[in-house]
């Protein structure tokens, strides 16, 4: 009999990572059939030249109607969502509906109220599937697993561009969505330090209380900042009560928090509309469209992407380390960021092993316990991406 072969649905298909995903899904043999589904698709243009269209249909979608995602549902083995955190609602309730799998690179704290749900419709959701969250968390997975007990969880992650391509004020250029890294800048925090809770205003993320400095292999010193909930983690892992230091932190050129701390202070991330100016400008909507078109990669530069990931405690009742690296660069030849090599590919290969049924398990899982360490890195690997590791006994 005749295998049947796999039918995926991308969601946000012409986007910067609805198109690595593409590109990553089109060559493959096991896949018969790939949805595009967007607003508008002249971006497909860019990745012509490099991919067989053949197995690809587009189709204009409003995500925000149940029911147009419901119909699209029903026609394949597995949905990769790669829109907005705000098209979840429609885009959860119509998986739950169709009674179909889906992959996801958003956060997914707010998911997990839709467990039993899932369970019952008999389909997995995997949100965190991207490059952090995503691989980081399932490297965090790896560690619980070779050490006996953990003391210490620092992860950081960061994109920007190669040293050539510095060149603004910022050191800093675009491989995601600008609004996005605005909104970053203005990200609570909280971390373990000395065995004790830390919260992390948003307002205070850049002070140089909170900053510190790592050495990255081969790229010298890069500034970490707070970004976001740590202790989330530990406590979905379960070791929150033996974690002395834990972190997540975001890796730049030096210089970035000098640059938005005093910005933050006046005021130049609020929301609020300003007085006295036509119609209803924000000073982040004014940062948003005005800086936004001046950091644009050229064709011929790269963007990098750094993450380590440091993990300390005991293994057979001696102290270890086990520490994660990887750096990802632009295929200057496709254009494919670096950014977008991490997240769409960490959920193409996910999503091939849900359809797959080599990740079996029903409900709203995570990377953390879901996603297989070493088929995930090694599909990294095939696709050029590097994870180098070091396991040390201390003691």
């Amino acid at each position: 009999m005749k295998e049947e072969k796999m039918k995926v649905l991308v969601l946000g298909g012409c986007g910067i990572q609805g198109r690595t995903v593409l590109y990553d899904l089109a060559p493959d043999p096991d896949i018969g059939e790939i949805i595009c589904a967007d607003i508008r698709f002249d971006a497909l243009e860019q990745i012509k030249p490099f991919v067989d269209m053949a197995k690809i249909t587009t189709v204009v979608l409003d995500a925000r109607q149940k029911d147009q995602l419901i119909d699209l549902y029903g026609k394949v083995d597995i949905v990769i969502d790669l829109l907005p955190s705000s098209f979840e609602e429609a885009v959860y309730e119509a998986a739950l509906e169709a009674k179909v799998d889906i992959v996801n690179a958003n956060y997914g704290h707010e998911l997990r109220k839709l467990d039993s749900q899932a369970k019952q419709a008999g389909i997995a959701i995997m949100p965190e599937c991207g490059l952090d969250p995503g691989i980081d968390l399932v490297i965090y997975g790896d560690a619980t697993r070779r050490l006996d007990q953990l003391h210490l969880i620092n992860s950081y992650c960061g994109g920007f561009p190669e040293k050539k391509a510095c060149t603004n004020p910022l050191n800093y250029k675009l491989s995601w969505i600008w609004r996005g890294v605005l909104n970053s800048t203005m990200r609570q925090g909280r971390i373990i330090k000395d065995g004790k809770i830390v919260d992390i205003p948003a307002m205070n993320q850049h002070d140089e209380r909170f900053l510190h400095t790592i050495d990255f292999p081969g790229l010298g010193p890069l500034e970490a900042i707070p970004n976001g909930d740590a202790v989330i983690f530990t406590d979905f892992l379960g070791v929150t009560d033996t974690i002395v230091e834990t972190g997540r932190y975001s890796l730049r050129w030096p210089g970035w928090s000098a640059f938005w701390r005093p910005l933050k202070q006046l005021g130049f991330l609020s929301d609020e509309p300003v007085k006295g100016l036509a119609g209803t400008i924000s000073p982040i909507d004014f940062l948003d469209k005005f800086l936004g078109p001046q950091l644009e990669y050229q064709k011929d530069e790269k963007d990098l992407v750094t993450m380590i990931n440091v993990f300390e405690g005991l293994k057979e009742g001696k102290k270890a380390r086990f520490t994660s690296t990887m750096l990802i660069e632009r295929d200057l030849e496709t254009g494919i960021t670096a950014m977008s090599k991490g997240v769409g590919y960490t959920a193409a290969i996910t999503a091939r092993m849900i359809a797959r049924g080599d990740i079996k398990e029903k409900g709203v899982l995570s990377p953390l316990h879901h996603i297989p360490v070493v088929p995930l890195l090694s599909g990294l690997k095939d696709r050029g991406i590097q994870i180098n590791e070091e396991f040390i006994v201390l003691e």
